[in-house]
């Protein structure tokens, strides 16, 4: 009996030794969660779209001849955003090459061609993550020409206006694809010296691109604790 009530004894001693051990450890701390942050549209990129174009071309000399122009173009742009909360704002200029054409209905065969389309635009947009949906605005820049057989084209450039809007998506930190539609309007332009009369046109286009983003945002896993 003597034997047994000494055991007992020594079992409760080494059990609360135990825990008084377990009281003076440092406990290591623990992530109260993993979070992933949202992606981060801050930084240059570069890229080339490609699309098509439509719009309208009229010729006047005192009777007005309406053209009807359309084709494809393919160019590259750059740009640099900046991003805070989910509102982004940049720049960006672009430049394509055009085969815009078209040639008036009526028995005086004239043809309008646009050749090279640009533009320098501001864009301010709203960040959801890797989606990116914004408007543009800015100069637009148009390089053309007009022609009447036999006399052949009068080449000319001018400067109107730019607008539009489109959706971005991120598809790796780096790589973005996107989808936007242009209107340019270049008003009014006399032609001389192979014609006497103006021209004026405007055009829209929607355009699909992608784009390299030299900033890849924060790191893609972040432990908080």
């Amino acid at each position: 009996m003597k034997a047994l009530l000494l055991a007992t004894t020594a079992l409760f001693a080494l059990s609360a030794g135990a825990q008084a051990a377990d009281l003076g450890a440092p406990r290591t701390p623990i992530a109260a969660s993993v979070v992933v942050p949202a992606f981060s549209w801050t930084g240059f990129y570069v890229g080339a779209h490609a699309g098509y174009g439509w719009g309208n071309s009229r010729f006047f000399n005192g009777i007005a001849f309406p053209t009807s122009t359309n084709g494809p173009l393919i160019g590259g742009q750059l740009g640099f955003n900046y991003q805070f909360n989910q509102i982004v704002l940049g720049v960006e200029a672009d430049l394509a090459y055009a085969a815009i054409t078209g040639r008036a209905s009526n028995l005086a065969a004239i043809s309008h061609r646009t050749n090279m389309l640009g533009s320098v635009r501001a864009r301010a947009g709203f960040a959801a993550n890797r989606a990116l949906i914004y408007v543009t605005g800015g100069l637009g820049f148009q390089g053309a020409a007009t022609a009447q057989t036999p006399v052949g084209p009068e080449s000319y450039s001018r400067v109107g206006y730019a607008l539009g809007a489109g959706i971005e998506y991120a598809m790796t930190p780096n790589w973005t694809v996107k989808a936007e539609y242009m209107y340019y309007n270049f008003g009014t332009r006399t032609l001389g010296p192979l014609y006497a009369g103006t021209v004026r046109s405007d055009i829209h286009t929607v355009k699909l691109g992608v784009n390299y983003l030299f900033s890849t945002g924060p790191s893609a896993v972040v432990a908080r604790y």
